[in-house]
């Protein structure tokens, strides 16, 4: 079969030039919500996440939670402060939800 050796695509289909899927070059982590809780209920999970994953997809880590519904003595919002400064110093960028309910987060810890 000597024109299977010169199909020019059979090479580049069995021999990328280059690597493709995830590489440390263009990783982008993002700290963003989640969403669980029932139809007219909400609630929230606060994940670290790569960007190009789906909302409710895969994540890196859970540091808290945000319950936009809480009633009585619910907690409102529960949030790692110290993993998502770690995660902050490394890269990671904060949604602007999540930016707001940080502040929050990080002011009721300082009081107590």
């Amino acid at each position: 079969m000597p024109h299977c050796r010169n199909f020019p695509y059979n090479r580049r289909l069995t021999l990328p030039s280059r690597q493709l899927g995830n590489t440390e070059s263009n990783l982008m982590v993002k700290i963003r919500l989640t969403r669980g809780g029932a139809k007219k209920r909400p609630f929230y999970h606060i994940i670290v996440t790569d960007s190009r994953s789906a909302r409710d997809g895969r994540n890196i880590e859970r540091v808290g939670f945000y319950n936009p519904v809480a009633q009585g003595n619910e907690k409102r919002v529960e949030l790692n402060v110290e993993r998502v400064k770690h995660w902050v110093a490394n890269g990671a960028q904060l949604t602007d939800k999540v930016a707001v309910l940080y502040k929050e987060a990080a002011k009721a810890a300082a009081s107590a």
